[in-house]
């Protein structure tokens, strides 16, 4: 559905910009636009790389699951349903830890 929606918006917008005579401004933001993803995309490859990285590393030493124990009360109480050894409550503490700590891209791949 929001495929339809998002399709719609772009071919409304081309469509008003060939009406008023700036399609070329509508071309020239698409691939300004487009130039932008990119960077924005090798920026991010970079950054979440370094945090993978660094994660991997926690899992590693076991650092992960001592942050899991220090907020497993809190998991507990905002994630009743999953199980004490489930994995995915080291993934919870990480990106909550992640988040206090204002990690910012951090969060991401603590979560993985």
């Amino acid at each position: 559905m929001l495929n339809y929606i998002w399709s719609g918006m772009i071919v409304i917008g081309i469509l008003y910009g060939a009406f008023t005579g700036n399609i070329e401004a509508v071309s020239d933001a698409a691939l300004s636009s487009a130039q932008e993803a990119v960077e924005l995309c090798v920026t991010m490859i970079g950054v979440m790389g370094f945090w993978m990285g660094l994660m991997e590393i926690a899992q590693t030493t076991g650092l992960t699951e001592r942050l899991t124990k220090g907020i497993g009360p809190f998991v507990t109480f905002m994630f009743p349903r999953i199980p004490r050894d489930h994995p995915a409550r080291g993934y919870i503490a990480t990106n909550l830890i992640a988040n206090i700590l204002g990690l910012g891209w951090a969060c991401t791949p603590a979560g993985d």
